[in-house]
């Protein structure tokens, strides 16, 4: 049977896409170092991204922009792009199996939420790395357009000098305008 493996990057930043992956791994695959994308040097997710994309036997890469995620909230977005990610894969599955503890509806085969799931399945790690390397080469490319906000550095994550940033510039389209800091910011410029 063939299984594919769900994950997402960027549920917690307040700005920039989510990326949710999937993957469908060969069961001789040689892809060797796969673990939870955040347990892995950026280095050797590099490597890995390119290794999983030449021996996958399919893989799909899901972006949900800020907009989408502020419409239907951070939690609805996920399940929506998971279940995209599966329904775009060109070898179609007949199980999935998704990290984390919910199972997105409409999915076209049976699916299993495996909590921590990134530590335990391969295809899932290799979902997990898929989902993380491209949101972050996303977010460096961003911050040629807002360097003022530093997304090169902390990926859109809520840290000071992010939180310090908007203060000092406000929102820009990328922001997600439902996440309470964004809010206190566009607030704060309103005066």
């Amino acid at each position: 049977m063939i299984i594919a493996g769900v994950d997402e990057a960027g549920r917690g930043p307040l700005a920039g896409p989510l990326v949710c992956a999937a993957a469908v791994l060969p069961d001789d695959h040689r892809i060797h170092g796969l673990n939870d994308s955040k347990k892995l040097s950026p280095l050797q997710r590099h490597r890995l991204f390119d290794e999983i994309r030449e021996q996958a036997l399919s893989f799909s890469i899901v972006f949900i922009g800020p907009d989408e995620i502020d419409r239907h909230n951070i939690l609805q977005a996920t399940l929506l792009g998971m279940a995209r990610a599966v329904r775009e894969l060109a070898v179609q599955p007949g199980r999935v199996l998704i990290d984390g503890n919910r199972v997105p509806e409409n999915l076209p085969c049976p699916a299993q939420a495996v909590i921590k799931g990134d530590g335990i399945h391969p295809c899932i790690m290799a979902a997990s790395i898929l989902a993380k390397v491209s949101r972050d080469r996303y977010m460096q490319t961003l911050d040629a357009s807002y360097p003022q906000f530093g997304f090169a550095v902390h990926k859109g994550y809520p840290t000071s000098k992010h939180l310090k940033a908007l203060r000092d510039h406000g929102v820009c389209p990328e922001h997600r305008l439902s996440f309470a800091p964004v809010k206190s910011a566009l607030r704060a410029a309103r005066g």
